[in-house]
């Protein structure tokens, strides 16, 4: 049902959402993934734990939505970048910073975040980070590697100011090793730093080119038989949800995201740094360390 209604406001708004499914992790992030695992086992004793079969339930909503969605061969971020590099889609939408990393010229967060939470939409454009962190993608990467990934670990005493200055000065990871107190920074044992780079630089995604995206309407019958027969949602909610679809599909165009939400700030370098300045004489917080801009949801 979360699914159902973010999409059909997502729709009402004049969106045209597509959704990404993860495919198979690459191999290199089997260990992070075993840690993780380790670490929220205890945890998950007490959640809902996401299995094929919600995957599989999930597409099956969609396509009697009437909505597209594409199975990526890995990493679903990095089929979303993909994507949108190539001029299929606007933006890629995720709670993900690693789209980033993948090289998306536009990533949107909290997109799909409920209501209730009233979470401003943020939205960051690649080229302006790279520009105002004074860094090339490649360095950007190294960066993001330096901090701690899913591919690798970070290393002990090295924080996001430190990673930053190391980069600007040397380049790259390569370069800090060359440079820096081992025994200060000790590097993890296997540290995979150039793996994790190419599965940056060169990740399995899907063959763009051959994707073709298509809205269509609703399959009403069909959803009330899903959502209704199988599912014992209410026949009402889910027959005025298809209705929703029906009507803005046929009477809406899609247009940009400012056409949707109230611009409601945005960060540039200048203005953050005058923000510091203020912050550290009060007292205050520092501002976000990434250029972006807030959007507040309305009709």
């Amino acid at each position: 049902m979360g699914m159902f209604y973010r999409t059909i406001r997502m729709v009402e708004h004049g969106i045209k959402p597509v959704y990404v499914f993860d495919g198979k992790p690459p191999q290199l992030k089997s260990g992070e993934l075993a840690k993780r695992s380790e670490r929220r086992a205890e945890a998950e004793k007490q959640l809902v734990k996401v299995t094929k079969q919600h995957n599989e339930e999930c597409k099956k909503l969609l396509s009697l939505m009437g909505i597209p969605y594409v199975e990526a061969p890995c990493e679903a971020e990095a089929t979303c970048a993909a994507l949108v590099k190539a001029g299929k889609v606007y933006a890629a939408a995720t709670e993900d910073m690693d789209a980033l990393t993948f090289g998306t010229p536009l990533l949107l967060r909290h997109l799909t975040a409920s209501e209730a939470k009233k979470l401003p939409i943020q939205e960051f454009h690649l080229d302006r980070i790279l520009q105002d962190v004074g860094m090339t993608q490649d360095q950007f990467i190294d960066l993001c590697i330096l901090l701690g990934s899913d591919y690798c670990e970070s290393i002990r005493g090295i924080g996001p100011k430190r990673a930053i200055d190391l980069i600007r000065q040397h380049k790259s990871i390569e370069e800090i090793m060359d440079n820096i107190d081992l025994k200060k920074y000790p590097v993890p044992e296997n540290w995979l730093h150039k793996e994790a780079r190419q599965l940056f630089l060169e990740p399995e995604v899907i063959d763009v080119d051959g994707v073709e995206l298509k809205w269509t309407d609703p399959d009403e019958a069909a959803l009330v038989a899903f959502m209704c027969g199988e599912k014992q949602f209410s026949e009402d909610r889910i027959r005025n949800g298809a209705k929703k679809l029906t009507k803005n599909r046929h009477g809406s165009t899609q247009g940009r995201l400012d056409d949707f939400f109230k611009v409601t700030g945005s960060i540039s370098s200048s203005k953050r740094k005058e923000n510091e300045a203020k912050g550290s004489a009060k007292k205050k917080a520092k501002t976000t360390s990434t250029p972006s801009r807030k959007f507040k949801k309305g009709k």
